[in-house]
């Protein structure tokens, strides 16, 4: 982190736009400061683009005379129930609103505003180092105001509250969320009273809406180390409220000195390593890739059983999993569109790999695979890698070796026999018509003769040599073609 003296800041805000705000609060006789998110990401040197301003007055009122002086390319919107303004230009995003201080009713997060000082602006500001503020008032341009010592915070890489965290947690729960994921985008600790308080006041998470939550655990999923964010919320209590599913991954059960192993953490593990394997490439589906890693053996729970020969057994959890999927993406308000089916194939599909690569790696059963998986085949195999989390290292080459194997095999067959998303070369209509069928299960039947005949490597991916195959098995079906 840098530290930056008045010159430098003065140095940083060298977008024209902090000028004309600056000229404009000047001719209002108001104070204006740009505050929150944008100045701690100039200390910490990360990119950031939404630029809130908080004005001793009405922030409603800078924005109208910035956006009058800006002219053409200016674009103003007013919301007067909250009190603010946004101001486009140029690609610059700018809101505006009037310095406040908030009170809270226990049963909402929504507080009763009143006009206040900037400092009761940066005490109402969840933690120490959103709560920083920079002068644009010409006079003191580029001043730090930092009342709460949030610039030590960001030294020692702490997330920290400027009040009593229980009064902030218990006033808007949704800070409870957003501390975690703080602590989990810029590598930063929770400091420990802050953390005692996330566990003591879980239960008022509550009263967030379900859209706020899944929000915030998006941008943990998107971050560097989503684990880590996991772990936290795992920590501090709010998994079991907000997850439960997830909690119910976790510990370790004993019976006769056998032991299965702590799923929670394994998954934990798993998705770690898909986010490693994904810094080099990031492909449409990377975020939803990583929620298949998290998802992945979130059947085991249900299908845990103990057999005196066997041990612990988990027997078709992919399947149980991939019943749930829908079940948790309505329940967190993720979509359910066509990423939630893709989390759901490749959650159904994940052992496939791995039965594949612990047995001996047959062209029949890659031509399945590759069939069933399609166009989401590398993604699968990505996962299946991740997956391998064995502390034997022999066992655990022996899997990546044959994982190398599949790999070959797909991609040799894939060229030979087209087989991804591939459609039968008889359809069910020329079925038909040579038979002289209606719609029935007979028509099915060889539909699925054929399909099946392909992927076993009887016949080729071809027409003539599949369309002969169907009238051989029509003869022994008893079907005579027209």
């Amino acid at each position: 982190m840098r530290h930056l003296e008045r010159e430098e800041l003065v140095k940083l805000l060298n977008k024209p736009v902090f000028h004309h705000i600056s000229e404009v609060a000047d001719e209002l006789d108001m104070e204006a400061y740009v505050v929150g998110g944008y100045v701690r990401d100039l200390f910490l040197e990360r990119p950031s683009k939404d630029i809130d301003v908080v004005v001793v007055g009405s922030g409603i009122t800078v924005a109208e005379a910035l956006c009058k002086r800006l002219g053409r390319g200016a674009h103003l919107s007013v919301f007067r129930n909250f009190g603010t303004a946004q101001v486009h230009w140029h690609g610059e995003e700018v809101e505006f609103v009037g310095a406040r201080r908030e009170s809270y009713s226990h049963d909402s997060r929504k507080p009763i505003v009143e006009d206040g000082t900037l400092e009761d602006d940066q005490r109402r500001r969840d933690f120490t180092i959103n709560a920083l503020a920079i002068c644009l008032n010409k006079a003191r341009f580029g001043e730090l105001l930092d009342p709460f010592e949030g610039v030590w915070d960001m030294e020692d890489r702490l997330i920290a509250t400027p009040l009593d965290p229980d009064i902030t947690f218990s006033d808007d729960p949704l800070r409870m969320m957003r501390c975690i994921r703080f602590a989990t985008q810029l590598n930063f600790e929770i400091e420990a009273e802050t953390f005692e308080a996330l566990s003591r006041n879980r239960e008022r998470i509550k009263i967030i809406s379900q859209e706020r939550i899944i929000d915030e655990l998006q941008k943990i999923m998107a971050s560097d180390s989503p684990s880590r964010g996991w772990e936290l919320l795992f920590q501090c209590g709010l998994l079991e409220i907000i997850f439960p599913e997830l909690q119910a991954m976790q510990g370790v059960e004993t019976r006769n000195g056998r032991a299965h192993k702590d799923n929670f953490w394994h998954t934990l593990e798993v998705l770690s390593n898909v986010v490693r394997t994904q810094r080099e490439q990031r492909n449409d589906n990377y975020l939803w890739l990583r929620w298949a890693a998290l998802l992945h053996d979130i059947g085991k729970p249900r299908s845990k059983r103990w057999d005196p020969q066997l041990g612990w057994t988990f027997h078709n959890h992919n399947f149980v999993g991939e019943k749930m999927v829908p079940q948790i993406f309505r329940r967190m308000k993720l979509p359910m569109d066509e990423r939630m089916k893709y989390v759901q194939k490749l959650v159904g599909l994940h052992m496939r790999p791995i039965v594949i690569a612990d047995e001996e790696v047959t062209d029949s059963a890659v031509r399945r695979l590759l069939f069933e998986a399609g166009d989401d085949i590398d993604d699968l195999m990505q996962l299946c890698e991740a997956d391998i989390t064995s502390r034997n290292e022999q066992r655990k080459q022996r899997f990546l070796d044959n994982f190398r194997l599949v790999r070959e095999k797909l991609v040799d067959l894939e060229e030979r026999d087209r087989i991804r998303n591939f459609q039968p070369p008889v359809s069910g209509e020329e079925i038909m018509e040579r038979f002289n069928l209606p719609p029935c299960k007979e028509v099915g039947t060889l539909k699925t003769a054929v399909k099946d005949a392909i992927l076993d490597g009887i016949i080729p991916n071809e027409h003539d040599a599949a369309l002969q195959f169907v009238i051989e098995k029509a003869k022994r079906m008893g079907l005579s073609a027209e």
